[in-house]
């Protein structure tokens, strides 16, 4: 039996990256989905890919008019959310704490924590709490753990982001309601790949040392693919984590031990 058949999700962040792998294998497992980013075009050629039962979308995810739209069109057309996966992010700018400025900051956090509050609030009350049904699923980082040099914003907004989402799990548990939140390590994507890039250029060596010297810093040498992360991220979104919630589960090849 497919998981996902007759619930409807909602992906942010769904542009790139992580956001259209997930798309796919919830489809696959018989979601209908809006799928939301900045980059609306290429969320509505995903939406198209997957056909009928997906909607692309435009969406600025700190912008409460945007998130209410988006949540308003899955009810428009299913009359239910079951799942929001708030997967929207930004690396911000790296600066070293001295040079870190209040721009940079609030801007990486907006979209990195407070999104997640945002989608959160609008798909609890346009449905799981009349509902009294529904997962929440946010995504952050090893940084929110134990931080990252050079990016005290991000790994600030990726910590906030666990205990939000501890939080809200706290609150809506006894609506029937789960929240959990997903913590990646380095995931092999195209934002990774220029980071490598980038680190290489400013060191003057080359890109493979650069990975692996990531690679060595965890147990299992390698990095996760985004269908790792996705494997993840159906299961918790799913009734086979039916009583998992209030969770920060890793998922990192090893790096938080």
């Amino acid at each position: 039996m497919k998981r996902f058949e007759g619930r409807v999700a909602i992906i942010t962040g769904a542009s790139t990256g992580l956001g259209p792998v997930m798309a796919k294998m919830m489809a696959d497992e018989g979601a209908k989905l809006v799928l939301a980013a900045r980059k609306g075009h290429l969320c509505e050629e995903l939406a198209h890919e997957i056909g009928e039962n997906a909607v692309g979308m435009k969406a600025d995810v700190t912008n409460e008019d945007d998130v209410a739209h988006m949540v308003g069109i899955a009810m428009d057309r299913w009359g239910q959310v079951d799942v929001m996966m708030s997967n929207a992010a930004v690396p911000g700018t790296d600066k070293w704490i001295w040079e870190q400025t209040v721009d940079n900051f609030l801007d990486t956090y907006k979209v990195d924590c407070m999104a997640a509050m945002l989608c959160s609030r609008e798909v609890l009350n346009r449905s799981m709490l009349e509902r009294k049904s529904g997962s929440i699923v946010t995504f952050s980082s090893g940084a929110g753990w134990s931080g990252l040099p050079r990016k005290s914003h991000y790994s600030a907004a990726k910590g906030a982001l666990i205990i939000l989402t501890k939080t809200i799990a706290k609150e809506v548990g006894p609506h029937g309601i789960r929240a959990n939140c997903l913590v990646p390590g380095a995931i092999d994507t195209e934002l990774l790949q220029n980071y490598h890039k980038r680190i290489a250029g400013e060191r003057g060596v080359s890109v493979e040392e650069v990975r692996a010297e990531a690679a060595a810093d965890v147990p299992l040498k390698i990095f996760s693919t985004p269908e790792d992360i996705a494997n993840m991220a159906l299961f918790l979104a799913s009734d086979q984590a039916r009583t998992i919630t209030g969770q920060a589960i890793n998922v990192d090849a090893g790096f938080t031990i």
